[in-house]
């Protein structure tokens, strides 16, 4: 496993005004902002400039964040969860294995647009955790 396990706040629509707010309030940075419609994703038009994926950074504060896909509610106190990057896709098979046992798969193992090997799992105890190898 790399690093520590960062948050990840998930938003309904507003992630961009969200980011500048922590922007102002933290005077850091906002990096790597992608919205649905720039990405390679099969996409309805009005999800086109909801944020897919986006980094804020003040010193040793970081921060990831996106809009959910429309018809997917977002429960404001139930909307973090803690992204993991890994090392390998042994380390990730397993830990997903391992979540997914007697938690609740939102998206299920698998290669992604973005070049890596990625899940979401809510696992026994409620935590959501992003699984994410990526791969050379």
């Amino acid at each position: 496993m790399k690093g520590q396990a960062t948050p990840y706040l998930m938003f309904d629509g507003n992630a961009k005004e969200a980011l500048e707010y922590y922007r102002e309030v933290f005077s850091g940075e906002v990096l790597n902002l992608q919205t649905y419609g720039e990405a390679d994703y099969p996409t309805p038009p009005e999800a086109a400039n909801r944020i897919i994926h986006a980094q804020f950074k003040k010193d040793d504060l970081f921060l990831m964040a996106s809009d959910a896909f429309p018809g997917n509610p977002v429960t404001v106190g139930s909307n973090i969860s803690l992204a993991i990057e890994l090392e390998s896709e042994e380390e990730i098979q397993k830990i997903y294995n391992a979540l997914s046992e007697k938690g609740t798969v939102f998206m299920e193992l698998q290669d992604t647009f973005w070049g890596a090997k990625y899940a979401k799992v809510k696992d026994a105890f409620g935590i959501i955790w992003d699984l994410n190898h990526p791969k050379s």
